[in-house]
């Protein structure tokens, strides 16, 4: 067993480092076994060699953030210690400093994990971009942030989101309204990204004018996309005719991101996903890039990653209700 001590340079700081009820100082005593208190305007550290230098690294690491003001929360704490476990020259600093956009709220939107920022980079190097992984690891949003940015500086004419209209529940036929009232909820989450991000009547104006269009994924067959930032979400639930469809609409000066998991596929069974097919074919092809998220980049609420867990070993044991519940959805009509 070994000691270290570290100066902390104020109540405020230490408080910050410490977190709400000390939930970071107990992450370190759970995940590293190091005992961690706060004495005399020190913070002191117990433990074994290797794991009370990994625990102040981490801390090292997040200075600059818990020194100035930056609140250090629990997900944000956790997710640095794992890094860099992962990866011990992770510039943890520039990950959690850069800020990408500010919301309608003023808030800034930052990149949360290290995934996250190599999503976005590949967005900004690619014309083509997957990403692929689990609910709640922000694919939809970031890519929006993107497409609202790159149509606020003029890169694009039009910022395009779709999706296919598959469901996973409630039919079509017996929703209120027309076509477009019934295909509505579908395109929500779409919605909510774009009003956390632009002025509420400002989107509404740019949607009567098109510069903003939110369509099904059949709209879009027999069309070319030029000068577009074109968002395909919820991509696991195409077929391959319409995954290649889709990629094939996009002209010149457009950009494209496709969003998909892979484990929530909602399309009957025995028909093959677009996406898994596009990932197979595509993987290697120049200006197409491919990020891969997992659980420990999911930024909701810390159950998430828990549920995703929980759901991962069930169906690693083939269990039958997980598997029903997550792969073998009820059949959907085709899309409208």
């Amino acid at each position: 067993m070994s000691e270290i001590t570290i100066a902390l340079p104020d109540g405020p700081a230490a408080a910050r480092l410490a977190g709400r009820d000390n939930e970071n100082l107990k992450i370190l005593h759970v995940e590293l076994h190091v005992t961690a208190a706060i004495r005399d305007g020190c913070l002191v550290l117990n433990g074994a060699d290797d794991n009370i230098a990994m625990a102040a690294k981490v801390i090292e690491a997040l200075a600059p953030l818990w020194q100035h003001g930056d609140a250090m929360s629990q997900r944000k704490f956790r997710y640095a210690l794992h890094m860099l476990q992962a990866e011990p020259t992770a510039n943890l600093q520039q990950l959690f400093s850069e800020t990408l956009i500010t919301s309608v709220r003023g808030k800034p939107i930052k990149a949360q994990s290290l995934m996250q920022r190599r999503y976005l980079e590949a967005i900004r190097d690619h014309d083509i971009t997957f990403g692929l992984g689990p609910a709640g690891t922000g694919k939809t949003f970031l890519a929006v942030a993107m497409g609202v940015i790159a149509l606020r500086d003029k890169q694009v004419n039009r910022l395009i989101l779709t999706r296919p209209i598959v469901e996973a529940g409630e039919a079509l036929g017996f929703l209120p309204g027309d076509i477009m009232a019934k295909v509505d909820p579908y395109f929500r989450p779409l919605y909510d990204s774009l009003y956390e991000l632009m002025d509420t009547e400002k989107v509404h104006k740019l949607l009567e004018r098109t510069v903003i269009e939110i369509a099904p994924l059949a709209y879009m067959r027999g069309r070319t996309l030029q000068e577009a930032f074109i968002i395909l979400d919820e991509a696991q639930n195409t077929t391959p005719q319409q995954m290649k469809m889709f990629l094939t609409r996009i002209g010149v000066g457009s950009k494209a991101v496709i969003t998909g998991d892979l484990s929530q596929i909602d399309l009957p069974k025995g028909r093959p996903s677009g996406l898994r097919e596009a990932e197979r074919i595509l993987a290697g092809v120049p200006g197409i890039a491919f990020t891969p998220f997992s659980r420990v980049d999911v930024v909701r609420h810390p159950l998430v990653q828990a549920i995703i867990d929980a759901y991962e070993i069930a169906d690693a044991a083939n269990d039958p209700s997980a598997k029903g519940a997550v792969t073998d959805p009820p059949p959907s009509p085709k899309e409208p």
